[in-house]
């Protein structure tokens, strides 16, 4: 990962650390896994799940009680990305403000990078 010393490769908003330290307690998980796949649209698709440990190779952000792991091969697709939680009267959810991201889809659950090549994670 492209690591800046004393910065975190990704940051997380107030309400995401809400949401998922709620999420951590609540089902006694060590935090949320996040990467991206091949699919949608525009190519790629964030995935999230909710793990019991971090694998070896996972980049950790822990912020205020929150834990995020990067999957390996979405390190250098996630730099300087901020995770957020919206709530909206139709739906709530995670979202993701990525500098990195060069195309995204109409329903924004699919997007692009210049770089994406066959990497999946």
């Amino acid at each position: 990962m492209f690591a800046i010393p004393g910065k975190p490769p990704i940051t997380i908003t107030p309400t995401a650390i809400r949401q998922i330290t709620r999420l951590m307690e609540k089902d006694g998980r060590a935090g949320l896994r996040i990467g991206v796949k091949k699919g949608g649209c525009a190519g790629m698709e964030y995935t999230m799940e909710y793990v019991d440990q971090a694998d070896p190779n996972d980049e950790v952000v822990e912020q205020e009680g929150a834990r995020v792991m990067i999957a390996p091969m979405a390190q250098m697709f996630l730099f300087g990305t901020e995770i957020d939680y919206e709530t909206g009267l139709l739906e709530s959810g995670f979202k993701f403000n990525n500098p990195n991201v060069s195309e995204a889809c109409g329903c924004g659950e699919s997007i692009k990078f210049d770089s994406a090549g066959t990497t999946e994670g």
